[in-house]
């Protein structure tokens, strides 16, 4: 057992269920085109990240899907809230024995396995690593241990949420180190970022 821990938020790949915003202006079948792209990419990432991957499915566990279970565990997420969510897989982690944990959405088409590396590196130096999104969110959290507060009382999917967190960790004296800024694909405008892909 590694000592470190990435935990990986997914939604169950479903029509009509996953990425709305971007099916608004997209459509629900391009919109899941545009998701399965983003979980492609997610496991080819996570693949190359020498540490203990658990995969965290929004309403059920896939037996058999291209999440390789030699590779990683796989659980169900709990509660309704996103905070509470998180706060629930983080708390599991660290109940396991695990000593670092990095948890990701699958949204980042970005993401790096070496900017995932530079978090896990980073946060051996401080409480707590964050990784920007553009749209005022962020793609990665990492911990060495919970604190409830990051995870309560935030506006979930909205231009406040990197703010706020920053802000509660800065009255709790809570340490934190930043990560580079990325785009999170939650608009249209934000396909940019696998345009190439999409249109071919």
């Amino acid at each position: 057992m590694s000592e470190n821990l990435l935990i990986i938020f997914i939604k169950n790949p479903i029509l009509g269920e996953v990425k709305t915003r971007l099916a608004a202006s997209i459509g629900p079948e391009k919109a899941l085109e545009v998701y399965h792209l983003l979980l492609d990419r997610t496991q080819a990432v996570t693949k190359l990240v020498p540490y203990d991957k658990v995969i965290y499915y929004s309403d059920s566990i896939i037996q058999d899907d291209s999440w390789d279970e030699n590779t990683y565990k796989k659980e169900v997420q709990q509660s309704t809230d996103l905070g509470e969510k998180m706060e629930s897989a983080f708390h599991k982690g660290f109940e396991q024995g695990y000593k670092n944990i990095c948890l990701i959405g699958s949204d980042c088409y970005e993401l790096s396995d070496e900017v995932i590396e530079e978090a896990f590196d980073k946060i051996l130096a401080c409480d707590m690593v964050l990784g920007p999104c553009l749209d005022g969110g962020y793609y990665l959290i990492g911990l060495k241990k919970v604190f409830p507060e990051i995870f309560r009382n935030k506006k979930w999917s909205t231009d406040t949420v990197l703010q706020e967190t920053l802000q509660d960790a800065k009255e709790k004296k809570i340490s934190f180190s930043l990560l580079p800024t990325l785009t999170d694909v939650d608009e249209e405008k934000d396909l940019i970022s696998i345009d190439d892909l999409l249109w071919d």
